[in-house]
C-alpha cells in the first residue's frame, strides 16, 4: 500500500492535446532582437541634463567624465572606438592638449590603426592646426604606407592649401611605394589640374615601367591622343604590343591600336 502511496503523490505527466506546430514560431534571433530593444529603451531613459551653473560645477562635471572614461579605458584599452570618444569629448571642452595627450595614448597603444589617425589628423585640421595636422599625416604614411586613404588625405590637405609643391612632394613620396595604378593616376590627374603636361607625360613613363599592364599604355596612348600627339600616341602602342604581344590581354591592347588607327584614317594600318 504504502508503495501505491508514493506513486499517487507523484505529479501526472501533462498530456499534450495538439501537437502541430504554432502558427507563430518564435526564432532565437527573435527572442535575442527583443532583448537587444529592451536594452536600448532602458539606455535610453538618461538622467535629466544637468545645467552647470558656475566654473565649480563645470569643473566637477569635467573631473567625474574624465575618471569614467579613464575607469572604462583600464577595463577596455583595446577598443580604438573609447579612445575616439575620448578625445572628442575633450575637444568638445576646448581643451586641445589635453585632446592630444589621449590621441597619443591611443597610439601607443595601437598605431597600426589607420582609423586613429585619420580621426586624430582630420580633429587637428578641423580646427585649424594646420602644422599639427601635417605633422600627424606625415607620421601616418611613414608608419602605414600601404594604406592609400592616408596619402589621399595629406595631399588633399596641401592642395587645399594651395600648397602645390608639397602636394608633389608627397606625391613623390607615395610613388616610391610603388602603389596600384591608381595611385599613379591620381599623381597623373593632379598634374593635369595644373597643365603640367610635361610633368604627367614623366609620371606615364615611369607608371607603365612600374606596373607594365596593357590598360597602363592604353591610358598613355589615350592621354598622348587627347593632347594632339597623333606620333607619341602610336608610339605609345607600338612599344606596348612589342613587350606585351604574349600578354594574356594582349587583344585588347590590339583593337585599342586598331581604333586608334582608324580614327587617324590610316585603313592600311589597321589591316
Amino acid at each position: 500500500m504504502s508503495g501505491n502511496n508514493k506513486e499517487s503523490d507523484l505529479p501526472r505527466p501533462t498530456r499534450v492535446k495538439n501537437k502541430t506546430p504554432a502558427s507563430i514560431q518564435i526564432t532565437a534571433e527573435q527572442i535575442l532582437r527583443e532583448a537587444r530593444e529592451r536594452e536600448m529603451q532602458e539606455a535610453e531613459i538618461r538622467p535629466p541634463k544637468q545645467n552647470i551653473t558656475d566654473v565649480i560645477e563645470l569643473n566637477e562635471y569635467r573631473l567625474r567624465k574624465r575618471k569614467e572614461f579613464e575607469d572604462l579605458i583600464r577595463r577596455v584599452r583595446w577598443d580604438v572606438s573609447v579612445w575616439v570618444k575620448y578625445a572628442h569629448w575633450e575637444e568638445s571642452q576646448n581643451d586641445f592638449n589635453r585632446a592630444r595627450s589621449i590621441w597619443e595614448r591611443a597610439l601607443e597603444v595601437d598605431n597600426r590603426n589607420h582609423t586613429l589617425w585619420i580621426n586624430y589628423a582630420e580633429t587637428e585640421m578641423k580646427n585649424k592646426f594646420v602644422n599639427h595636422a601635417r605633422n600627424v599625416w606625415d607620421r601616418a604614411v611613414t608608419i602605414l604606407p600601404r594604406v592609400d586613404q592616408l596619402w589621399y588625405k595629406y595631399i588633399h590637405l596641401e592642395e587645399m592649401l594651395g600648397n602645390i609643391a608639397g602636394a608633389r612632394q608627397i606625391f613623390e613620396r607615395w610613388m616610391g611605394w610603388s602603389p596600384d595604378q591608381q595611385g599613379w593616376l591620381s599623381y597623373i590627374k593632379f598634374e593635369l589640374r595644373y597643365n603640367e603636361i610635361e610633368r604627367a607625360r614623366g609620371i606615364f613613363e615611369r607608371f607603365v615601367q612600374c606596373h607594365p599592364k596593357v590598360s597602363a599604355w592604353i591610358s598613355y596612348s589615350k592621354f598622348e591622343m587627347k593632347n594632339g600627339e597623333v606620333g607619341r600616341s602610336r608610339n605609345c602602342y607600338e612599344r606596348a604590343v612589342e613587350l606585351l604581344a604574349e600578354d594574356e590581354d594582349a587583344e585588347k591592347l590590339f583593337f585599342a591600336f586598331a581604333e586608334f588607327e582608324e580614327r587617324c584614317k590610316e585603313i592600311e594600318r589597321v589591316r
